[in-house]
């Protein structure tokens, strides 16, 4: 019972919608699935977590909840990992950026501020 009401905080916290508290999770739109996600990882505290692809599929709004959340995760000293071919996505929310091509590393930006696009781009195609 404490387990379920600690992801019911969840749920609340990540304004997951769910037209009722028994929904399945498969029944969800796109981004309230992915929010479920990563409601469980949350729920264990993990330090270091992976987003990959995090705003694939999602509409703008879920887009910019999930911002904000990994924005928020961040702030809160978790480690954050993601994996994204969404440039402006890159750019909005990184650090730092390792930029990757057929598997291994062919560049990396430390001032993420001053980088661009291309920067990107020309670092993956090195």
């Amino acid at each position: 019972h404490n387990e379920q009401t600690s992801f019911s905080s969840f749920v609340d916290s990540l304004r997951i919608k769910v037209p009722h508290q028994d929904e399945l999770a498969r029944n969800l739109s796109g981004g309230n699935q992915q929010k479920v996600v990563l409601a469980k990882w949350l729920q264990r505290n993990c330090e270091v977590i992976i987003f990959d692809e995090p705003t694939r599929g999602i509409d703008v709004g879920s887009k910019y909840e999930i911002y904000l959340l990994i924005q928020e995760l961040a702030a809160q000293g978790k480690v954050i990992i993601m994996i994204s071919s969404e440039l402006p996505e890159v750019l909005g929310l990184a650090d730092r950026v390792l930029v990757m091509h057929e598997g291994r590393i062919t560049g990396e930006i430390t001032d993420v501020r001053n980088a661009t696009q291309e920067d990107i781009m020309r670092m993956a195609v090195a």
